[in-house]
This record gives structure tokens, C-alpha cells and sequence, in this order.
């Protein structure tokens, strides 16, 4: 494990582009848009009303399964590193496949039980896993699978953990803003008021693509940024000190800024069953192993053309 960022694969391989990201959503969110939004129909603003629609749309999705992590987590009592590395476990797959290429609710725990190992937590038994997951949908999450049980086994947990470490091509180093965000606090002599809400904004920075666009020292110092604004405490010349891309931690807080107005209107209770219901699905056969050979089709269109 690479003990520096910057030589690591998380920075080597797992900083994305903002363009890219977009899109490979395009399809998905275009099919979360285009069931039931007036605004998704014809003409330029038709398209642009239903991209913007499609985009909220999606974030709600992964907003969900973000908490649907943090709640199996904690009821598995897993330290919040570990949950933290699962959700961005959860975003890397997704930020190159469909939604219907894997079922989130099956890639939720899988991603929980293969962090859980990465982070020297100890291996969660399958039995145990299965169990919680029932329970956590049962008890916690039935509003949106309404009668509804968990319905995979441990035999499909395990055959999406291979499919999972293929597409992060074994990429499981996660840096995660944590250490940092403690590191500037002490330097910054704010232990005791900035960093427990700087912590609560990190952890709900998660919810956003934040992990996936910029280095987690920078997440830490926009985090850091918002505390002391909330706390009136005045950083301006730390700040000014530290040497860095100020831009980049104020667009990391745009991020930020723009999942609380998401969550001042975003009643999950009430949505969700409706969202889930258009969100793109894998199809009757073994998730995986669709997913696996669309992979290998658009790897190999030349060897496809050959043998037709």
C-alpha cells in the first residue's frame, strides 16, 4: 500500500474528470428523466429541463445508497474509515458502469464486506451480512422496498466481489479526508469546535462526487472552510498560508452547498419508492456475468466483426 497519495492509485488512477463522469451517467440519467418529467420532452429546453431533472434524479439514487452504506455500517459496527471506503467503493463502479449493470442493493454490501477486509477490519460473515441486510430494509429502509426482503444470497455477494475488484482493477487504496482534517484542526488549534462539525461535513460530503473529483486533503480543507464559517471563526491568513488552490477547495464546498439545498426538498420517504421504480435494472440472468459480457463486447468489437 502506496504510504504517500500522490504515488498511489487512488491519485494515479482514481481522480477523475468532471466530463467523463457525466458522461457515462448520461443514459442512466436520462431514463431516470424521461419517466414521468414533463420537462424531459422536446424541444432545447425540453432537453435541457430533463438533463437537469436526470442529474438530480441520479444524485438521489446515490444519496440513498450512501445512507443505505452508513446505516448497514453501523449496525454492523464497522468504524467510519471503513464505511467511508465502502461508499467510495460503491461511486468507483459506478462511475464507469449503468445502474443496470449491478443492482445497488447487491453492490451496497458487497462493498461494505470487501472494505471491511481492505481496511484490516476483519472479514464480516456472510451469514451475519445477509442478515443485516434484511433487517436494515426490514426496520430502516421499508419505505422504499415496501414488503419487501433482501433478495440476494451469499453466493451473489461473493460472485460481485470479483466483479467489483475487476473494474477497480484491483485498485483498493482509498485515501480518505480524515487524517488530514485532523492534522489541520491541530495546526489550526480548533480541535474542540471546528473539527467535530468539519467531521460531519466530511462525512457528508459522500453523498456528493467530491471523492471522486479532488485529493481528500482538499475535501478536508473546504470542510474545514465551512466549519469555521458556520462558527464565525475567522481563517483567512491560515488559510493564506497554506500554499493551495484555494479554487479547488471553493468548488468542493459548491459541492457541498448544493447537496444541502438538494436535501431541503428531497423527501426521501416519500421518493424514493418512485425513483427506484425507473431506475435502469439488470435483467432476469446473473447480474454479473451480463455486466461481465457487455464489458467484453465493447472491449473486443474488432473479434466480434471478424466471427460475424
Amino acid at each position: 500500500m502506496a504510504g504517500n497519495f500522490w504515488q498511489s492509485s487512488h491519485s494515479s488512477q482514481w481522480i477523475l474528470d468532471k466530463v467523463d463522469l457525466l458522461r457515462e451517467r448520461q443514459n442512466d440519467m436520462q431514463a431516470l428523466a424521461s419517466q414521468g418529467d414533463p420537462s424531459a420532452g422536446g424541444g432545447t429546453s425540453g432537453v435541457q429541463g430533463g438533463a437537469v431533472a436526470g442529474e438530480k434524479e441520479y444524485q438521489k439514487v446515490i444519496i440513498f445508497f450512501a445512507n443505505f452504506i452508513q446505516t448497514l455500517g453501523e449496525q454492523l459496527k464497522l468504524r467510519q474509515q471503513v464505511i467511508a471506503t465502502a461508499t467510495v467503493y460503491f461511486k468507483r463502479f459506478y462511475s464507469q458502469n449503468s445502474l443496470k449493470c449491478v443492482d445497488p442493493l447487491l453492490l451496497a454490501p458487497t462493498a461494505i464486506f470487501l472494505a471491511s477486509k481492505v481496511e484490516e477490519f476483519g472479514v464480516i460473515s456472510n451469514t451475519r451480512l445477509i442478515n443485516t441486510c434484511s433487517t436494515v430494509i426490514k426496520n430502516k429502509f421499508s419505505y422504499a422496498y415496501p414488503q419487501q426482503d433482501f433478495p440476494y444470497r451469499s453466493n451473489h455477494i461473493l460472485e460481485c466481489e470479483f466483479f467489483l475488484l475487476e473494474n477497480m482493477d484491483c485498485c483498493l487504496v482509498v485515501f480518505q479526508p480524515y487524517r488530514p482534517l485532523v492534522q489541520y484542526c491541530q495546526d489550526l488549534g480548533a480541535e474542540e469546535t471546528v473539527l467535530p462539525v468539519a467531521w460531519r461535513m466530511v462525512n457528508d460530503s459522500l453523498r456528493t462526487d467530491v471523492s471522486l473529483l479532488y485529493p481528500p486533503y482538499q475535501i478536508a480543507l473546504a470542510c474545514i472552510h465551512m466549519a469555521c464559517v458556520v462558527l464565525s471563526k475567522d481563517t483567512k491568513s491560515w488559510f493564506a498560508e497554506l500554499h493551495v488552490d484555494l479554487d479547488r477547495v471553493q468548488e468542493i464546498c459548491k459541492y457541498i452547498l448544493a447537496l444541502y439545498d438538494l436535501w431541503k426538498s428531497f423527501d426521501e420517504r416519500k421518493e424514493m419508492s418512485a425513483i427506484l421504480a425507473k431506475m435502469p435494472r439488470p435483467k432476469s440472468q446473473s447480474q454479473t456475468q451480463q455486466a461481465q459480457q457487455q464489458q467484453q463486447q465493447q472491449q473486443n468489437p474488432g473479434q466480434q466483426m471478424q466471427h460475424n
